[in-house]
């Protein structure tokens, strides 16, 4: 973010005042979305426990709701475009999200199904022998490629991309590939096992659907926010 606010010439202060409400809108978001959509029924009869962040889990599309909404505020209070902040922001969440995965490999978190492929991970430190796809892996790597090819095309346009493309470009293709990659997760609670798809992709298809909208009102053209 410091390269593109030199690049742009505008305040490095407002790096700072931005990385706050990226903060609290990333931790707030990530365990209110885990304890609402994954264990809604605990959590509503344990309120106190949801500020427990130590115990229980993050999730990371309660993560993305925090980010917009705060982004959002952040955007009025400073008299910017919401789109020119998240077109930005995205490219700095996309890497943020392949260092997550990586941490998330390295504490044996969101593994995969059981597979016999060569490159499978058995996670002993879950106290079992079965070889599992390494989906964290798999997800720091697309999420990788999507950081270097935003970054890049923020570059080709010479840091003026036209407003919401990369918005549009981060959500399609994010939440696509995690869309995707749940098919190689174990499910994470019982009841998504009733579900026709996983919880992952249920709440990535609003993502899917907003990125193409965002894509088609900004080559018409039209007013978004």
């Amino acid at each position: 973010m410091t390269k593109f606010l030199q690049k742009e010439k505008l305040p490095l202060q407002l790096r700072d005042v931005l990385l706050t409400y990226m903060f609290i809108g990333v931790v707030v978001g990530a365990r209110l979305g885990h304890c609402l959509f994954y264990e809604p029924a605990y959590y509503l009869s344990h309120p106190i426990e949801i500020l427990m962040i130590w115990q229980g889990g993050l999730a990371s599309h309660g993560a993305a709701v925090g980010i917009l909404i705060v982004l959002y505020i952040f955007s009025r209070r400073h008299n910017m475009a919401y789109l020119w902040i998240m077109d930005r922001a995205v490219i700095i969440v996309a890497l943020s999200g392949a260092f997550i995965r990586t941490g998330n490999l390295m504490n044996s978190e969101i593994i995969g199904r059981a597979s016999d492929l060569p490159w499978a991970f058995i996670f002993t430190r879950l106290g079992e022998n079965i070889p599992r796809h390494p989906t964290q892996i798999y997800e720091a790597i697309c999420y990788l490629i999507i950081f270097i090819s935003l970054l890049l095309y923020y570059y080709k346009k010479d840091g003026k991309p036209k407003e919401g493309i990369i918005f549009g470009i981060f959500l399609i293709s994010l939440f696509t590939m995690r869309f995707v990659i749940e098919y190689f997760k174990e499910v994470q609670v019982d009841f998504e096992n009733k579900l026709p798809l996983d919880l992952g992709q249920l709440l990535s298809i609003p993502f899917i659907i907003a990125g193409i909208i965002i894509l088609v009102l900004v080559s018409r053209k039209k007013q978004i926010l």
